[in-house]
């Protein structure tokens, strides 16, 4: 019976002092689930700073388009999203961090090209004749030009559909088409002249992104760090 309790007691003696250890040092996980873009141009400097101050917390990271992020938490699958803001927010808690703009981008050689092939530069023939390069149909960005299209009278002739926006932003640095861009994360090559944009005759409404997680769900002690997080380094 010594041997027996003696064993007991040991064990629990291990396990008080593993959540001992959990508590002191913050251990905890936290599932992300993130576009390759958002995840390149703004998540990783919020983890940046997030892992400095709780480097004990572990980080998982699923690169998915903003539908299926919305899905998985909805699933539990993923604690929180970085996500374009949905229409629908239903059992979702959504907190903006900064607005993105869409902008049509190419290369000035492109444009040029596209001059002395069609004798006129005109937004019409600039959507009719040159390569409309977008995010395939499965993505929220694209959805939403789509909404921009059909409220201008805007019917592309040509469309070339690519996976990401790292992609697009290189394929219209080739001179391969006019690209559909979010502006924030081109605004270098604007500057330096290595792509261009393409003025439009209605502007494009700036969109929100932020953070979201499902409030269906409790929220972990790793998640309230990461929320208290990015809620403090908004506000600054």
């Amino acid at each position: 019976l010594f041997d027996s309790t003696t064993a007991a007691f040991e064990t629990l003696e291990l396990a008080s002092q593993r959540i001992e250890k959990i508590k002191t040092l913050g251990i905890g996980q936290i599932r992300i689930g993130v576009s390759s873009t958002l995840c390149k141009f703004i998540l990783l400097p919020y983890l940046k700073r997030f892992v400095e101050e709780f480097p004990h917390i572990k980080i998982t990271i699923g690169c998915n388009s903003t539908f299926q992020t919305i899905k998985l938490l909805e699933e539990n699958k993923l604690d929180i999203g970085l996500i374009g803001h949905p229409d629908n927010l239903d059992a979702l808690e959504f907190y903006p961090i900064m607005k993105i703009t869409d902008c049509f981008v190419a290369t000035k050689t492109y444009l040029e090209n596209l001059e002395l092939r069609e004798n006129d530069t005109s937004l019409e023939t600039v959507f009719s004749k040159a390569n409309i390069m977008l995010l395939d149909e499965k993505n929220i960005t694209r959805v939403f030009i789509e909404e921009y299209f059909a409220k201008c009278g805007i019917m592309p002739k040509q469309i070339l559909e690519i996976s990401n926006m790292d992609l697009l932003i290189e394929f219209a640095k080739i001179s391969l088409g006019v690209a559909c861009v979010i502006k924030n994360f081109v605004q270098e090559d604007l500057d330096n002249g290595m792509l261009v944009e393409v003025p439009l005759s209605y502007p494009i409404d700036a969109r929100e992104v932020g953070f979201a997680y499902s409030t269906k769900f409790q929220v972990t002690e790793s998640m309230r760090h990461f929320i208290d997080f990015y809620e403090s380094i908004t506000s600054e």
